[in-house]
Formats: structure tokens, sequence, C-alpha cells
């Protein structure tokens, strides 16, 4: 059966058990807690939720003020304007004054579709990865986010977590969720496997990436995945395993081009462990409007997508290597 519970409404569910017996949590929403399915958090905990409007440099700002004073702050907003509207305040008050700020993105990357240009959040990973002391996630599906929002309320640093509109498929199951904070999680493979292509990605395109390495066997490729949740601070030893292991490395992931998940890859696998290195990601241009799903596929970043272009590498690398020869 699909899954039918976007990783939003997970965090909230988290939160609403954790608020049960810790008064110091604190949400903050601005005019989005219907979209960030917190709606059921601000009626049960009216004392510790705070709408601040649409706002989200007030949002940011009071929410650092909060955690000043020893709260646990959750703020949480589109992911388009809480990294662009309130960049500053993430920079400055958060990060800068090493406040217990956690700042949940909703409807990241291209879920809002239709909208367009102004509300997708390509640029986020990179903006965010950029500033000093911010820790970016991106989590893969439900079972995934509640570990990561579980750990989250046990640190005091800020950190920034990005999830999408509506519900995903599962990559795990709730008896089997093998989780480690920031450290990577191997899909496909171990950090011991040779293979052909290793594929390392993150958030909602880890599970097309599965596919497509269900879909590369059947050609003969073997693959591993690698579910890189933790951008940042970026798993480098678990890069540098996979790098070491494959013939090629195709990072993957639903944003810019620029500055992002590949950038990071292509750097660590070109220090510590030189192989061919390509990034499939969202173009350097306004994207086209539909489903999530719709984007994936006529970019390339479906199942279908990555496969063909996990061959055309492959072979290309292969092909070079011999002539090399």
């Amino acid at each position: 059966m699909a899954n039918t519970v976007a990783n939003k409404k997970v965090i909230c569910d988290v939160l609403m058990e954790a608020a049960k017996t810790d008064r110091s949590l604190v949400v903050l929403c601005s005019d989005s807690r219907g979209s960030a399915s917190l709606t059921p958090f601000f009626e049960a905990f009216p004392e510790q939720s705070v709408e601040v409007g649409i706002a989200e440099q007030d949002l940011v700002g009071i929410a650092a003020g909060l955690a000043s004073c020893g709260k646990k702050a959750f703020a949480v907003s589109p992911a388009s304007f809480i990294t662009t509207r309130s960049y500053e305040q993430c920079k400055v008050d958060c990060a800068y004054s090493d406040t217990n700020v956690k700042l949940i993105g909703i409807s990241g990357g291209v879920s809002y579709g239709a909208l367009g240009m102004s509300h997708h959040s390509c640029q986020d990973i990179a903006a965010m990865s950029a500033i000093p002391n911010m820790r970016v996630y991106l989590p893969s599906d439900r079972f995934q986010t509640a570990q990561l929002i579980h750990a989250l309320l046990q640190d005091e640093k800020t950190a920034y977590i990005r999830v999408g509109r509506n519900a995903v498929e599962d990559v795990y199951t709730e008896e089997s969720c093998p989780f480690q904070m920031n450290r990577a999680t191997w899909v496909r493979g171990d950090a011991n496997q040779d293979v052909d292509v290793a594929l390392i990605v993150c958030g909602e395109l880890v599970k097309p990436a599965v596919d497509a390495a269900d879909v590369l066997a059947g050609f003969g490729i073997k693959s591993s995945v690698l579910d890189m949740y933790c951008v940042k601070p970026l798993d480098a030893n678990a890069v540098l395993a996979a790098a070491a292991h494959a013939k090629v490395v195709l990072s993957m992931e639903e944003a810019s081009p620029y500055g992002g998940l590949g950038s990071q890859v292509a750097q660590v696998v070109g220090e510590g462990c030189p192989r061919p290195v390509r990034t499939l990601s969202l173009p350097d241009a306004p994207v086209i409007t539909g489903t999530s799903k719709e984007v994936f596929a006529h970019y390339g970043l479906d199942a279908q997508g990555i496969a063909v272009s996990a061959r055309e590498f492959l072979t290309m690398a292969v092909n070079q290597r011999e002539r090399a020869h």
C-alpha cells in the first residue's frame, strides 16, 4: 500500500509527543501551521505555539530569542521563504549566535509545483550549507524523518531541515530504518562492496535512485546507493568509501547544479579518491511547472532517467579509460 503520510506530518507527530513532557519545546510558524500540518500541535499546546504571521524574518529572530532564553525552538515556514527572506537571521541570529533553533523548510524543492519559481527552493541546499555552523539535512522518507527529529531534539545546535509537501514512497520500514546522526546510510551495497556505479543522493530522490539501481541490475550493472541525508556535515568517509569501490560516482539532488550535494561530493572525490564524477540536478533555469514526479521525469531525475544517465556515464568512462591504455 502506498504511503499517504507526508514527512511534515511526521515532524508534527514527533514534536507533539515530545511536548507532552518537555515544556521548553516551542513551535513557531509564519502563517503556515496548516500547510506545515502543525495545526494539531497548536491546538494541543497553545502555550508552546507562536504564530507570527507572514513575517519570516520575525519568525527566525523570535525563535532565536526564545532559544537564547533556554527554549528548544522549531521555526517552520516554506523552504522558499525561510531560506531567502530570513537568510540574514538564519546566519546571524541562529548560526553565528549558536542558538538552539531548528529551521524547518516545508514544501521544499519543486514540491509547490505549478506555483513556479517564486515558490520553488532550488537554492536552499547551497545557500544554507554556505553558512558557518549551520547543519543541513534532507530526510528521504517518513521513517528517517522521525529518526532525525528525535535526534535533533537531543542537541542544542542550529540546523536546517528540508522536507517536501506531499507524501513520498517509503525507502525504509518502521522495523528497519538504520540511522546514525551525521552518517550516511547505505541503502544498497556497503562500504566494502565493489560496484560499477556509486549513486550518492539526498532527500526525495533517494527512492528513485534505489529504483534506478534495480533497473541497472537488469543490465548487469552493479550499483551502490548512499543516502546522504546529512548534506552538511557531509559524511566524507562514506563518500570516499563509495568512490573507492566504484568505477564512476553519480550524485543526485532536487536542487540547483551549483553549491549543493553534487559540488561537495565532487570536491571530496577529487581530493581524496579521484574518479569520474557527475551531478544530476535541476537546471540553472526556471523549472517547468508540474507535480514533483512530472518535474523529476522531465529532467531525468526519475528511476528511468537516472538509470539512463548512469549507463551513459559508465560507458563513457570505461571507453575513455580503454583509450588511455
